[in-house]
């Protein structure tokens, strides 16, 4: 087994899925997810000019709150993620060369999962921790059937159809974190809107905690 850089001890899992954003608004993005209490953000490569907008987060955001690439698919993508300072890796996938370079590079990786099998091979070649995608279509009893033959250790996430109206569900049943992404933004969406949706968000999590 692949040793694994440890997903960190953030006050709130929850991450951010900028899918789609411009570098010319990430900054203003940025600053009021973080304001919000976000502390884990994600740029999509297949968004415009994804690693200029990861290299800018990366530069505005404070060196607690994790800053990093979704949908990376290839070994080459993880080592441009490491030379403008990314420190989360997040795929739609098991690839295994994937995750060993993103943890070589001590990155935290939370790599997607759907079947016992690719979470188990994904535990193995090092995730932090996992993102059970499309959450939607599993539903919380599938994670939950899968989750009994996990490590107990290994924090799981919720992405894909995931909002602050179904936490709960998923919290239920041992989910820990939680991938936002068209509930919390959309290309173009106005920086304002994107603060109510997280705080909303944000909200909806603490209560949890309570």
């Amino acid at each position: 087994m692949t040793a694994s850089v440890a997903w960190p001890a953030l006050r709130r899992n929850l991450v951010a899925i900028l899918r789609g954003i411009k570098p010319e608004e990430i900054e203003v993005t940025v600053d009021v997810l973080i304001e919000a209490g976000f502390e884990a953000i994600e740029v999509p490569l297949n968004s415009p000019d994804p690693f200029v907008s990861i290299e800018k987060a990366r530069k505005r955001a404070p060196a607690n709150v994790l800053i990093g690439a979704g949908t990376v698919l290839e070994v080459a993508q993880v080592d441009r993620l490491n030379d403008v300072g990314g420190n989360l890796l997040v795929t739609p996938n098991v690839e295994p060369d994937v995750i060993r370079r993103a943890v070589s590079h001590g990155m935290v990786a939370m790599p997607g999962v759907f079947t016992p099998t690719e979470a188990l091979l994904a535990a193995k070649c090092g995730a932090a921790a996992l993102k059970f995608f499309p959450a939607s279509v599993l539903g919380p009893s599938g994670i939950a059937a899968i989750k009994a033959i996990l490590p107990p250790h290994l924090p799981l996430g919720a992405v894909g159809g995931v909002s602050d109206a179904n936490f709960a569900d998923y919290w239920n049943v041992g989910v820990r974190a939680f991938g936002l992404g068209s509930s919390l933004y959309k290309p173009g969406d106005d920086a304002s809107i994107i603060a109510e949706r997280a705080l909303k968000s944000v909200r909806a999590y603490d209560a949890l905690l309570a």
